[in-house]
């Protein structure tokens, strides 16, 4: 479903990404694994448009996306549910989710997604005419989650979802990631509580400085020496 090939992402003179090559098979959960400042969250960006890659190429569902403008490549289905939640602040919740659809013209479908985005998220249905910023960090993560699946993802990339969040949230956070992948959307997660993520996860890469270090299913990482003292407190 999204292919990246030995892509090369600058900042200014900083080489942030360095010739990175992964891939997502539609139906799975692929996690990205790496320590702060490792290039998880540009990767994400890049792939969703918001950075464009010095070298390389980037295709979903089999078309080249570099170059795209991030907004035509949120229709085409690959959505991004930002580090730090962005959730519009002084927006209510119902008019953030509304947001998250302003591609779609399809008035029943939209309903049908809301019902099920209250499904998954009854905490936003009982605040849907509260305004977004005064929510919990917890309820804005849920939030975010909320308006990224109003657009009908195909595939979803999700940044650090468990970010400041207490262990319990944290769990439910995880266990809603795993029902929507069930429900037949792709994720692609880039995380740093590894032990969380990889439990989820079909596949993992393990991200330093730039560079894939290590990859493959994610019991092989779990049960690699190396990601176990890196990442999992082994």
């Amino acid at each position: 479903m999204l292919t990246v090939k030995d892509i090369n992402v600058y900042y200014g003179a900083i080489h942030a990404i360095k010739g990175i090559s992964l891939d997502v098979a539609e139906g799975e959960i692929i996690t990205l694994i790496g320590s702060n400042g490792a290039g998880k969250s540009t990767t994400l960006r890049t792939i969703s448009g918001l950075m464009k890659p010095k070298t390389g190429e980037i295709s979903f569902e089999g078309q080249s996306i570099v170059g795209v403008p991030a907004h035509k490549i949120v229709s085409k289905g690959l959505i991004q549910v930002p580090e730090g939640r962005h959730v519009f602040a002084n927006m209510t919740v119902m008019e953030n989710l509304e947001m998250g659809a302003y591609v779609r013209s399809d008035k029943d479908g939209i309903a049908k997604d809301l019902e099920d985005v209250f499904k998954k998220f009854p905490r936003l249905q009982e605040r849907k005419d509260q305004v977004s910023g005064t929510l919990s960090g917890g309820e804005q993560q849920m939030l975010a989650m909320g308006r990224a699946l109003m657009s009908r993802p195909r595939l979803l990339l999700l940044d650090e979802p468990s970010m400041g969040l207490a262990p319990l949230l944290v769990k439910e956070i995880f266990n809603i990631i795993k029902e929507i992948n069930e429900s037949g959307t792709t994720i692609l997660l880039v995380e740093q509580n590894a032990k969380m993520a990889l439990d989820i996860a079909d596949r993992a890469y393990v991200l330093e400085t730039g560079r894939i270090t290590l990859a493959g299913t994610a019991k092989e990482l779990q049960n690699s020496e190396a990601v176990q003292k890196a990442y999992l407190g082994g």
